[in-house]
């Protein structure tokens, strides 16, 4: 099991995390990815036919490439990408990538909605047991566990259901566990300018 832990200091300069553009033009199912991760994880499930992949992605821009390029794949490692299980393979790899790296189109501002708070508050505040899915860009295989996000406030909160929504919008894209941890601790540390930040992924 890795273990990968990041800490900011209070003087850190954070990178510019409103650098993604909004979600226009994005297929259905990724948009719908995008918004339940602004707005509230869990609080609309995919369709069962998106599951199956029954049902075509609509909207957004296609113009097959990445099909063809898996079709490609398909030829090149000696399978036939037109028999019977794998006619649909490559829109179904396109369906997937593009909700695994749903986390690009996220927008930061509708994902906090205002929900910071000046409050005198000064203990640790954690959350833990956080899950995460993510996709590791070296081999474009998933990996995936928990999280645990704690900061010490320096007059300013966050929401607590915020916290698990930073964590997914970082780890829907391509990743490696170190550069997720680092990005969700900046996050925080850019937004609230906290006396620390610590993030642990398990």
């Amino acid at each position: 099991r890795s273990n990968r832990r990041s800490g900011v200091p209070s003087r850190l300069v954070s990178e510019n995390v409103n650098d993604v553009p909004s979600p226009t033009d994005l297929p259905a199912n990724v948009r719908r990815l995008v918004d339940e991760i602004e707005n509230e994880i869990g609080e609309t499930g995919l369709a069962a036919d998106d599951i199956a992949g029954e049902v075509s992605r609509d909207g957004g821009i296609d113009d097959g490439k990445v099909e063809a390029a898996v079709r490609e794949i398909l030829v090149e490692i000696g399978d036939d990408p037109d028999r019977q299980g794998l006619v649909g393979t490559p829109e179904r790899v396109h369906r997937m990538n593009t909700e695994l790296t749903a986390g690009y189109h996220v927008d930061a501002d509708r994902l906090i909605n205002g929900a910071i708070f000046d409050v005198g508050y000064s203990e640790m505040v954690v959350v833990k047991d956080i899950p995460f899915y993510s996709l590791c860009e070296h081999h474009l295989l998933p990996f995936f566990g928990s999280a645990a996000v704690a900061y010490i406030p320096r007059g300013r909160v966050i929401g607590l259901s915020k916290i698990p929504r930073v964590v997914e919008m970082y780890a829907r894209r391509l990743q490696i566990q170190e550069r997720l941890t680092q990005q969700i601790a900046e996050f925080l540390q850019t937004r609230l300018d906290p006396q620390g930040v610590g993030v642990v992924l398990e």
